[in-house]
């Protein structure tokens, strides 16, 4: 079995369960790939009794990887898949950090993880994500121009209200006057669309939500429609620009860009293990429902 591993950063007190993943994976005997940034901090940090392997880009991975660890919180996630792209590698987040909702194996259960990985007692869900084009073209957006959660517009520099004109597959919707707005896949209607109060979808719907930044539409709401729809945004304010974010990646461009939003053609293949469920997960994380009644 041939295993990735990458981390954005190296935390405190972070030896043990990076000692605990290392052994379990030579016990094992997997052949594990470091990202040679990740790898140089661990080595900063503690001593590792073996030489491992190094990647630095997508161009250094390919389809014979197994599996990619992603040792981190939803951020951490969230950079992996810039690695892995559309070469189909599942991944799976052992979550240092806060939250966890992408990143689901907790610290104290990376023993059980491993072994239940080797023998293949785990699930691959597919995830679906949005890509965005641009016209006149943004450099910035061509080549990593996809999200796993949501790609949003937002005002820059300004505390007034930008005005996002959408189209749905070239049938005009409204112009919502906001702080901006959010298009979110089902992975992503858990995070910033569900702060601004977007539904939550669950993973296996073929949906997107569109979820205004604070409207002053009193009457605009989140709209989910289906993945297939192609979504175009003209964006005007009193600032000639604004930002484009795609998950944890920022962009500025300028009113006269416009933007085509459509699903990405490609998923990302998240592992389930057995002993998780994405309702699980929601009540455990996001409390779902709870109720000290109950």
């Amino acid at each position: 079995m041939k295993i990735g591993i990458y981390g954005q950063f190296y935390q405190a007190g972070s030896d043990e369960y990076v000692k605990t993943l290392l052994d379990e994976l030579n016990k094992y005997r997997i052949d594990v790939y470091f990202e040679e940034h990740y790898l140089a901090m661990i080595k900063e940090e503690m001593p590792l009794n073996k030489t491992y392997q190094t990647f630095t880009s997508y161009e250094d991975l390919d389809s014979s990887f197994d599996l990619f660890f992603s040792i981190g919180g939803d951020g951490t996630m969230l950079r992996t898949i810039l690695y892995i792209r559309s070469l189909g590698i599942p991944v799976l987040g052992i979550n240092t950090g806060r939250l966890g909702f992408l990143a689901t194996i907790q610290k104290e259960e990376i023993t059980e993880a491993v072994k239940s990985i080797v023998n293949k007692e785990y699930e691959v869900i597919e995830r679906s994500l949005l890509q965005v084009q641009t016209y006149p073209r943004v450099s910035e957006l061509n080549e990593l121009n996809f999200a796993l959660n949501e790609i949003a517009v937002s005002r820059k520099n300004t505390t007034s209200m930008i005005t996002v004109s959408t189209y749905l597959n070239g049938e005009y919707l409204t112009s919502y006057w906001a702080d901006g707005l959010i298009a979110a896949t089902p992975t992503g209607s858990t995070g910033y669309s569900l702060s601004c109060g977007g539904p939550v979808i669950t993973p296996d719907t073929s949906s997107v939500v569109l979820t205004p930044i604070a409207p002053h539409n009193l009457n605009a709401r989140p709209l989910v429609i289906p993945d297939d729809t192609i979504i175009k945004l003209r964006v005007s304010g009193r600032e000639d620009r604004y930002l484009v974010s795609l998950d944890s990646r920022i962009a500025t461009v300028t009113n006269e860009t416009e933007l085509t939003i459509k699903k990405a053609p490609f998923t990302i293949r998240m592992v389930e293990l057995k002993s998780e469920s994405f309702f699980k997960t929601l009540r455990k994380k996001l409390l779902w429902g709870e109720d000290k009644r109950n």
